[in-house]
């Protein structure tokens, strides 16, 4: 059979999703910003998607602009946020996506940020009294920390770091790609001035996404064109994938606490029956405490296999998908910057396995059961075998 374990890379589409999609492929096809009948049916639509989103996270359906996913909306957010509050310090953490870092740097490469980088611990631990002291001895700043790292599964005190930046009347951008659809937000009582959204992630649609920003801040469009979008996102709009991205999010938040029970339950048979049947098997970051880190993420970090295989190609070879870190550098040849900042010991390997609803107890078991035939260590124990039944 094959497994799919790299859902923070990318989650199958729900067909609930898809059937709320379908007719805005075939019936209702029109153009928005056409003014005839097939037209105004679709700008209906998107506004009714709006209108969900906006519910959901206790928002104004003024404040939520579709993008094409998560990178657009950190973007935009990013480049907004600094240009329109004259903003030229900004402060964020070497662990975030580079949908972010890549952003800051080259700000900073053009002269128009100072770029400083929040002290961490070896797990991974942003340190809040460093932001308070930079916050209370510079001028004011943009900051961007994500709330669930999509490589460690990490969360960061959100609410800690909105309340510090409220203090200091800084401007808070948050990174919400790996943790929406698995946390309710409400934009009322978290004082952040951005977040942000892509359907891919919680099994909507690739292609949509959307940013969400509270009444004190203006985006300014990275497309120019036409006046789709309230004039701060030109281009037609994907209905279709619109519409996929407020039906996906709606079912996440009406199944919010059964997916979690699941993926917890799958989260923590994995842990313990890699510990079992692998010797010197650990786990990077926050990953395998259920309390600071996305459900949905285990990071596992293992001994080379003295045979020299390369654990994910094995893996994938024997049907089951993961990732060595995130997607976005699975091609790239170099190592994950995450992991490297945290300075994780030489001659080991890390294989990050990230979970949905759809994924199954016996599909862990057959994971691990492959994954433990790379190591010399073999055989459930029967006291393993009486805890997991």
């Amino acid at each position: 059979m094959r497994i799919y374990l790299d859902n923070a890379a990318t989650t199958p589409l729900n067909r609930e999703v898809f059937l709320a999609m379908e007719p805005y492929f075939f019936e209702n096809f029109g153009n928005p910003s056409s003014a005839h009948h097939h037209g105004r049916g679709a700008k209906v639509a998107i506004a009714q998607a709006r209108g969900i989103i906006a519910d959901l996270l206790n928002a104004s359906p003024d404040h939520i602009v579709f993008t094409s996913g998560g990178s657009e909306a950190d973007n935009t957010a990013i480049l907004s946020g600094i240009r329109s509050n004259g903003i030229k310090l900004a402060i964020t953490s070497a662990l975030e996506h580079h949908a972010v870092l890549h952003t800051l740097k080259a700000l900073e490469k053009n002269g128009e940020i100072r770029l400083i980088y929040l002290e961490h611990d070896a797990q991974g631990n942003l340190s809040l009294p460093h932001l308070e002291k930079l916050l209370s001895t510079h001028e004011k700043a943009f900051v961007s920390v994500m709330h669930g790292n999509n490589e460690l599964g990490n969360l960061n005190d959100i609410e800690a770091i909105a309340q510090v930046c409220k203090r200091y009347q800084a401007i808070f951008h948050t990174d919400t790609v790996q943790s929406m659809g698995q946390f309710r937000y409400d934009t009322q009582q978290l004082n952040a001035d951005f977040l942000i959204g892509s359907a891919h992630k919680f099994h909507g649609p690739k292609g949509i996404g959307f940013l969400y920003r509270n009444a004190r801040q203006t985006l300014y469009p990275l497309i120019n064109g036409g006046a789709q979008e309230q004039k701060q996102r030109a281009g037609t709009e994907n209905v279709t994938g619109i519409v996929g991205l407020a039906k996906a999010l709606e079912i996440s938040y009406r199944n919010l606490e059964v997916t979690r029970g699941h993926l917890i339950k799958l989260k923590e048979r994995l842990i313990f029956k890699l510990r079992d049947r692998i010797d010197d098997v650990d786990f990077n970051g926050n990953s395998a405490n259920t309390e600071q880190s996305l459900n949905s993420v285990l990071s596992v970090s293992l001994p080379d296999p003295q045979t020299g295989v390369n654990l994910i190609a094995y893996l994938d070879q024997h049907q089951i998908s993961v990732s060595g870190g995130s997607a976005c550098n699975s091609h790239s040849g170099t190592a994950s910057h995450v992991l490297s900042a945290l300075d994780t010991p030489f001659g080991r390997s890390t294989v990050r396995f990230s979970f949905s609803r759809y994924n199954t107890v016996e599909e862990i078991d057959y994971a691990v059961e492959k994954l433990a035939k790379c190591y010399e260590k073999s055989g459930v124990s029967a006291d393993a075998e009486a805890v997991l039944r």
